[in-house]
């Protein structure tokens, strides 16, 4: 059974647009997160950036683990800003993925340990295929 590439829920272009604007006008800690995720480069995991799930935008997200990563400005730390982010967590997380929150201080910061909790969770949570071996080379299968 293949994979689906395109997700199952409608996207407005409203919020399609909204997504393109996110990506031209990105914070340092987005741009510097992007240059660790972008290509395959943790790990080998594919990542998108600025992804629209429901009708919000996600910051980063994995489809093979199912995971999105949010990175949180100074405006995310007030009363009324943590409990939207807490409404908008649940949203995401009931299409099934995990969220996983981070300070922009902390990427800037502490790079290599944003990008170690993401690894273990990108590999706690993508399936490991067992792929068939390959014949060496000049050993046929022998007919009987």
């Amino acid at each position: 059974m293949a994979e689906q590439k395109s997700p199952t829920w409608k996207v407005s272009s409203k919020l399609r647009a909204n997504a393109r604007a996110l990506r031209k006008n990105s914070t340092d800690a987005e741009r510097l997160l992007w240059s660790e995720l972008r290509d395959h480069r943790l790990n080998g995991s594919g990542f998108r950036r600025q992804v629209p799930i429901e009708s919000y935008v996600a910051d980063f997200v994995c489809h093979a683990a199912h995971l999105v990563i949010e990175l949180d400005g100074g405006q995310h730390f007030s009363d009324q800003a943590e409990q939207a982010d807490a409404a908008r967590s649940t949203v995401i997380e009931a299409k099934g993925f995990m969220v996983l929150r981070f300070s922009n201080h902390d990427v800037m910061k502490n790079r290599t340990g944003v990008l170690e909790t993401i690894a273990a969770a990108v590999a706690e949570r993508t399936p490991t295929l067992t792929l068939p071996r390959k014949r060496e080379r000049g050993q046929e299968k022998q007919k009987s």
